[in-house]
């Protein structure tokens, strides 16, 4: 399971996705969320605006990504 630290509160589940590189744009971040091809802790989530906070597992096409705070 692949790692990424936030130093803020929280994140946007499209910019973890970014961050954690498994897009390489915002553009492609919002595609693949509306088509289903992402969750937040086991459960299909169709917002690029949903946050993530510490302790948040998101996947994405088999790769799994925690994300940590500070």
């Amino acid at each position: 399971m692949q790692e990424i630290t936030i130093k803020d509160e929280y994140i946007k589940l499209g910019q973890a996705l970014k961050l954690a590189g498994l897009v390489g744009s915002g553009v492609e971040a919002k595609i693949l969320i509306q088509d289903g091809l992402v969750s937040v802790n086991g459960e299909l989530e169709e917002r690029r605006g949903r946050k993530l906070y510490p302790g948040d597992v998101f996947e994405m096409e088999g790769n799994e990504v925690k994300v940590l705070g500070l």
